[in-house]
């Protein structure tokens, strides 16, 4: 079956298909009789409105799009959850793309969008794209950067202080008496890993006897957790970390399976702590430590901040940072 026309339903209601069209866009400039002879046309014949259509002849799109590190990693979840919950609230709509940490695949979405001719871009890098993402903002595309400080002062960005979230993450286990600390999770290319192994380096540089080692995993799920684990558990007893802190708590749930494999007690023979604070890390097995971040105030203000930049492409831009927290549990503590 055909789609119905806007000339169909002005046929049925018995008026103009511009009426038709002033009752959807312009519902003032009609009188309440006719708007109702209109919408019973619509129900009737299921009319349903070209909105792309209607945005060409306006010469604008009021879609946004946003590229994540990874769409399986409820964080990133939480995050969109969160930018399209604002944006759906000013009838704008969200499309979501995943790199899945892929500088190539950032790269071809950030071309689809373009093509798309979206209004405006949220995106958490792979690495260091702020040339590209120059270069789109100047062809009128407004561009926020998620979850990292942007690093530069071209483009708005709502991050987590992630150095302070490392050194909160190693204190915790430096507190517990932990000195041999393996932080997991990579590539290091991606600024919040290094973020938080700096903020790790920097809580353990006061004690003498104290270590921190970044092993790049060169993924954050968890099967490299797992991998990494298995690493750390093949090398001689005294090199064995005592402690380990995994860049995000998905990385975090593949180390507790592979130290649950190998029999190794957690946290008596390793203690555990995760990042983000997902679900899933409070109802493992063994519920995993976290350093908590407000997941969808991030992309909830990233969002704002990107609705006023394509309102104004001249407004200041801003670089709000939340503040991470601990949350210890078992995996750190014991039951």
């Amino acid at each position: 079956m055909a789609l119905a026309q806007v000339t169909d339903v002005a046929a049925r209601a018995g008026v103009s298909p511009a009426t038709v069209s002033n009752a959807l866009n312009h519902p003032d400039k009609v009188s309440a009789k006719t708007r109702e002879r209109v919408r019973q046309a619509i129900e009737e014949l299921g009319y349903v409105r070209n909105d792309a259509a209607r945005q060409l002849r306006q010469q604008q799109n009021l879609a946004v799009g946003m590229i994540v590190l990874d769409i399986g990693n409820p964080f990133f979840a939480d995050v969109a959850r969160g930018a399209e919950n604002t944006l759906g609230e000013l009838q704008r709509p969200l499309l979501l793309g995943n790199s899945s940490q892929n500088a190539e695949r950032e790269l071809t979405q950030l071309r689809l969008f373009e093509e798309q001719r979206v209004a405006g871009i949220l995106i958490t890098p792979v690495g260091d794209a702020l040339q590209r993402l120059g270069q789109i903002k100047d062809r009128g595309i407004a561009v926020v950067i998620v979850d990292r400080e942007a690093g530069a002062d071209e483009f708005s960005s709502v991050s987590t202080d992630d150095v302070l979230g490392g050194r909160l993450a190693a204190q915790h286990l430096l507190e517990l008496g932990r000195r041999r600390i393996a932080v997991i999770g990579g590539p290091r290319i991606i600024r919040q890993v290094a973020d938080r192994y700096e903020g790790a380096r920097t809580a353990a540089s006061a004690l003498e006897d104290a270590t921190v080692q970044l092993w790049d995993t060169g993924a954050m799920d968890s099967q490299a957790g797992r991998d990494a684990t298995k690493t750390l558990l093949a090398l001689p007893a005294e090199e064995r970390p005592d402690a380990i802190f995994a860049t995000n708590d998905l990385v975090a749930l593949g180390a507790l399976q592979e130290l649950t494999r190998a029999g190794i007690h957690v946290p008596e023979d390793v203690a555990l702590i995760g990042y983000d604070d997902i679900q899933f890390a409070a109802s493992a097995t063994v519920p995993i430590s976290s350093i908590r971040q407000p997941a969808q105030e991030i992309g909830a203000r990233a969002a704002r901040l990107l609705v006023a930049a394509i309102a104004d492409p001249s407004a200041s831009v801003q670089h709000p940072v939340f503040t991470p927290a601990l949350v210890a549990r078992e995996s750190t503590l014991g039951p």
